[in-house]
């Protein structure tokens, strides 16, 4: 499959600072997430990414939280979202926080997320809102060096796609953080309350709640025939005696 990103095009952000009202995103994704973190249990939860890292997950019941990423400063491992050093079916949640978008081949870091939960775990995953007014931004050549702009935009439909194919249920999406991410400063208000109520489907970044689901295979023992299945009065003819009769 062709790589979503060319090996020159490659830009890891690896802070919350180099976006644009950054840091209010991060605040932003902390709130949506809070409501989970309740509902997962469990030994490991896997933070991959930088931006993943750096986000705050205190309130996860999950036991052990284990960062790791590129070159963030709180790291616990170093390694590549598509590559991750852990055994099949070990970890309990996955966080994936705009990580799809600054990636070669997302596909393949869905899949090894996969890979490393363990059935039932869930996988947490953020990302930009292509129908959004940052999305529409990328046309405007002056932003392309910049991040976010520097990545590439997947819409939700298309992620939930890459998801159900490789075994997840989705649990939840969800739209938030309406802001363009051009100015410095992220003011909140009455407008923006507002259009985070109404318009929520435009907004910048979304979240999607997965659970990796594993069906389990149920062997179908054959049925002994008791009766034959060839009528009684061909049994025990042979070719030669039907030659004879002839």
């Amino acid at each position: 499959m062709k790589p979503a990103l060319s090996e020159k095009d490659q830009a890891y952000p690896s802070d919350w600072q180099q976006f644009s009202q950054g840091e209010a995103l991060n605040q932003a994704i902390v709130n949506v997430l809070q409501p989970w973190w309740q509902k997962i249990f469990g030994y490991y939860l896997l933070k991959v990414g930088d931006l993943s890292c750096q986000l705050d997950t205190s309130g996860c019941k999950v036991q052990h939280h284990i960062a790791v990423g590129r070159s963030s400063a709180g790291l616990m491992l170093q390694a590549e979202a598509d590559a991750l050093p852990f055994c099949e079916n070990g970890v309990d949640a996955v966080l994936l926080s705009h990580n799809l978008e600054f990636t070669p081949d997302p596909h393949h870091v869905v899949r090894e997320a996969h890979r490393v939960l363990r059935s039932d775990g869930y996988l947490l995953l953020t990302g930009i809102n292509p129908y959004s007014m940052v999305g529409l931004l990328k046309c405007w050549p002056a932003l392309r060096r910049r991040y976010p702009w520097q990545g590439r935009f997947f819409s939700v439909s298309r992620v939930k796609d890459w998801l159900h194919l490789v075994g997840f249920e989705i649990l939840s999406e969800q739209r938030f953080f309406c802001s363009a991410m051009v100015a410095r400063e992220h003011n909140e208000g009455v407008l923006q309350q507002w259009t985070e109520r109404y318009f929520s489907y435009f907004a910048s970044s979304y979240i999607i709640v997965a659970r990796k689901r594993e069906l389990p295979l149920t062997p179908i023992r054959p049925k002994w025939q008791l009766k034959p299945t060839f009528a009684q009065q061909v049994k025990g003819v042979s070719a030669c005696q039907r030659a004879d009769d002839i």
